[in-house]
């Protein structure tokens, strides 16, 4: 059995989910438009030039979660799936994820992004593994605002795919090949101890990254 790793973002979907969800609650006029429209760009614009702070994201976007039950959440995610995510699936992003599962890989999503807006999405590839960042729940389902662990973002990612490992018995070192697969600069760290690194639909500064070490490119999107 071999091992495959999956980023979720403009990874296997051709945009962040992340920011699109927050995008939707501010056109669901669930939220100051002006102002959390405003924070939204800043925290995306951090992510993509690599200088996020992922405890003030979460505890910004865990903080947003906290304020509506847990029943109103699950509605409007369903509607987020629907209008957004299952349209940007592409067939060729399924294709890749079902090549390694029909080859008998362990296969999980990993992604900075928090389990309430990502586990649908995982579930929608058929991805049961999913390492994301966690918010605290109570009973019921409700998100308290908190942050459990720590973020799967940057070296982050290491330490949680270790830690998943390890519930399973597992190191990396228990696989001939460990593959991720993931678009940014800010993955180098993950990237950099698989076996099989591929930068896919990579940034300027992931792109630049990969050539300089001979990192394998895929382009799964034109877009």
């Amino acid at each position: 059995m071999n091992l495959a790793l999956f980023d979720l973002d403009n990874t296997l979907l051709p945009l962040d989910s992340d920011y699109e969800w927050g995008q939707f609650l501010v056109r669901a006029g669930a939220v100051d438009a002006d102002a959390f429209s405003k924070r939204n760009q800043e925290f995306f614009e951090q992510y993509q030039n690599g200088t996020l702070n992922p405890i003030e994201y979460l505890e910004f976007t865990f903080g947003t979660l906290s304020r509506f039950p847990r029943q109103q959440l699950d509605e409007w995610h369903a509607q987020f799936m629907a209008k957004i995510i299952q349209p940007a699936i592409h067939s060729v992003a399924r294709a890749l994820v079902h090549e390694h599962q029909s080859a008998g890989d362990l296969v999980a999503i990993i992604t900075a992004t928090n389990r309430f807006v990502t586990a649908p999405i995982a579930q929608a590839f058929n991805v049961p593994h999913l390492i994301a960042a966690e918010p605290e729940v109570r009973d019921g389902g409700e998100i308290t605002g908190r942050l459990i662990g720590t973020p799967p973002f940057g070296k982050g990612k290491v330490v949680n795919t270790h830690e998943w490992l390890a519930t399973l018995g597992k190191t990396l070192e228990s696989f001939e090949r460990s593959t991720f697969y993931s678009d940014s600069q800010n993955d180098i760290p993950l990237l950099s101890v698989v076996t099989n690194p591929v930068a896919t639909n990579p940034n300027a500064s992931l792109r630049a990254h990969a050539v300089l070490h001979n990192w394998p490119i895929l382009q799964l999107f034109d877009d």
